[in-house]
């Protein structure tokens, strides 16, 4: 029989909509509004908090959806609403004042455990569909250039002593970098040099100051211009390692004008957590203890050694560290966080880069014996009230974390211990892996997309979605009949398939995906129309019902597959070439052009041959 199709197909058509059908189910569960409680110390939530907590929602009246979900490190809290989720985080906060504890937003999924232990999840959705945050954050570009600066002070000192000329002193200054000198001379002669050295990057001009002769570095616009660029690329691509150990899924982080970066981060409810980690910057600097001075005497006088810098331990007392640093966490390629094997408390793991290490191993293995600091440097940005308004306030911490004697030449790994808590070491671990950011950010725009918004967005894309389905089918029904009401179980099908499809690669589903399904929709009736018409050619031509069949699907095909080919590729270049909402838009389309191809010709092919393949004699098809 020609219109038969072997055992193996029907199976494999089977499976793939069985498979389909299973990782497409965790769709129908939406995520629950939560609130999640965790500890900053030990990272764990303890049982007494767990009661704290039901008895304080219990005496508001407030009842968690699957009661309190307890692990030993978190309490997760599911509600019905947002306003619940709002109004018991609120309350928790306030019963929670003064403790260990942080109460945070969260979407908790609600995929059933049997759907879980194949791995089957919701695909993701976009900020415009799930909610979310989105920021836009503003680059310093003043710090690039008092960066830039302090660097060429360093540089210039190091020159013009290999170069053996005298000066008086090297320092920053709000037109560039100054060097002074005792005589014209030695200034011409280190003008002269370090023009050759920077030529192109730093302009030099003399001036005296009495009986000081000075000369005087500025970048040149060029270099001001580049610097700036590749600090807001740096800055970027931080943001980008940050979030991505955030676990956001597809965030969206591109420039905006000279100084500016947009940040959205799809279902994040916890936005104090999120700037955190966004606008925070750690590092590390090792410098050598001062032993000759008393940290003490120079705290409680203010006299503080020129060659030292006064600090302080976390326990408060003074320590008095060397102002060269011996390395900075600039040269840090890679931090993790564990514990330490010799005191059992939270360390990072660090790994130098090449240059890092020979730098490190040399400066320790000439100060063996001596004392180490590690400070600890943290800048963060707050929003603060004064004065009746909302005020943005830059903060700066150094602290020592660690006093270590070298007992050893170090190398390209090595641990830092003297951080509080595990959650801290992570924290850090993050930050330096992340690498730092080239010059301070602070947030401009902050806006809040609810998840009561992303739903009236998912429901108008599911409306659209809906009755452009219905439309298509009644049409289908009613020109075509029984070949129509095939076509629409093959599309019924190809809607299963694309969200089973964007749920197992966890791709982000958007309002311009949306719409590529609903091109999509009409894509895949469009490759039935092409074959049913070829069949009621076939059909006029004189030919028997079941060679129409079998001529209308094999000479429609070579067309279908041209025309789907066409548009993938078109697709494709979108996908390359398109940002944000256009990749989403481009995905959607790429896979429901495969889908719809397999659908439209495989699937219904199938059903038409367990309808009409087995029949000897058919006087009509009813199409």
């Amino acid at each position: 029989m020609i219109n038969q199709y072997p055992l193996w197909k029907y199976l494999l058509i089977v499976v793939v909509v069985a498979v389909g059908a299973l990782y497409a189910m965790p769709n129908l569960y939406p995520e629950d509004p939560a609130v999640q409680i965790s500890n900053t110390t030990t990272d764990e939530v303890d049982e007494a908090t767990r009661r704290q907590v039901e008895a304080v929602l219990a005496g508001r009246g407030l009842n968690p959806k699957t009661g309190v979900e307890y692990d030993g490190q978190h309490v997760l809290l599911r509600f019905d609403n947002t306003d619940d989720q709002l109004q018991a985080a609120d309350i928790l906060r306030t019963a929670l004042m003064g403790t260990q504890n942080v109460v945070a937003l969260n979407l908790a999924p609600a995929t059933p455990d049997w759907l879980r232990t194949f791995n089957a999840r919701p695909m993701s959705l976009g900020l415009d569909l799930r909610g979310g945050v989105h920021f836009l954050m503003e680059v310093d570009m003043a710090a690039v250039v008092t960066a830039s600066h302090e660097r060429y002070v360093g540089e210039f000192r190091s020159l013009l002593r290999d170069e053996r000329i005298r000066y008086l002193s090297v320092e920053r200054a709000s037109e560039g970098v100054v060097v002074r000198f005792r005589d014209a001379a030695e200034r011409d002669q280190a003008g002269d040099f370090l023009r050759r050295e920077y030529r192109g990057d730093l302009d030099f001009r003399s001036d005296q100051a009495g009986e000081v002769f000075l000369l005087i570095a500025s970048l040149t616009q060029d270099t001001l211009t580049d610097q700036r660029r590749l600090a807001l690329q740096q800055n970027i691509t931080t943001l980008r390692n940050r979030v991505n150990e955030l676990g956001v899924a597809e965030p969206i982080i591109q420039q905006q004008g000279e100084d500016r970066i947009v940040v959205q981060l799809p279902g994040v409810q916890d936005t104090a957590r999120a700037k955190e980690i966004l606008g925070a910057t750690a590092t590390l600097e090792f410098r050598l203890v001062d032993e000759e001075n008393d940290p003490f005497e120079a705290a409680a006088t203010g006299r503080v050694p020129s060659a030292s810098r006064l600090y302080r331990e976390r326990n408060g007392n003074p320590v008095l560290l060397r102002r060269q640093v011996m390395l900075t966490g600039d040269y840090i390629v890679d931090a993790a966080s564990g514990i330490a094997q010799d005191s059992g408390g939270p360390a990072v793991f660090i790994n130098l880069d090449a240059q890092g290490a020979r730098i490190f191993s040399r400066v320790t293995g000439e100060n063996i014996g001596r004392l180490m600091g590690t400070v600890f440097i943290e800048t963060k940005t707050e929003t603060v009230e004064e004065n009746g308004e909302m005020v943005r306030r830059t903060t700066r911490t150094e602290e020592v974390i660690n006093v270590a004697r070298i007992q050893d030449q170090l190398g390209r790994r090595f641990q830092i211990t003297g951080l509080e808590s595990t959650r801290e070491a992570r924290n850090l671990a993050l930050l330096l892996r992340a690498g730092a950011l080239a010059a301070p950010m602070t947030i401009v725009e902050e806006r809040t997309v609810g998840p009561s918004l992303g739903r009236d967005n998912i429901e108008r894309g599911f409306n659209s979605v809906v009755i452009g389905f219905i439309l298509v089918l009644i049409f289908m029904a009613l020109y075509y009949r029984v070949f129509g009401l095939v076509a629409n179980v093959a599309l019924a099908l190809n809607l299963v398939l694309i969200v089973s499809v964007l749920s197992m690669l966890q791709a982000t589903l958007t309002l311009p995906g949306i719409a590529g399904i609903v091109l999509t929709v009409g894509m895949a009736v469009d490759a039935n129309v092409l074959i049913f018409e070829r069949i009621r050619e076939e059909l006029r031509n004189g030919n028997s019902p079941q060679a129409a069949i079998a001529s209308g699907y094999d000479r429609a095909f070579s067309t279908i597959v041209d025309a789907n080919i066409t548009t993938l590729i078109a697709a494709l270049v979108l996908f390359m070439f398109g940002t944000g909402p256009i990749k989403g838009f481009a995905i959607t389309l790429s896979i429901g052009i495969v889908i719809s191809m397999f659908t439209a010709i495989l699937v219904t092919r199938a059903i038409i041959n367990l309808i009409y393949g087995r029949r000897r004699r058919i006087k009509a098809l009813a199409i």
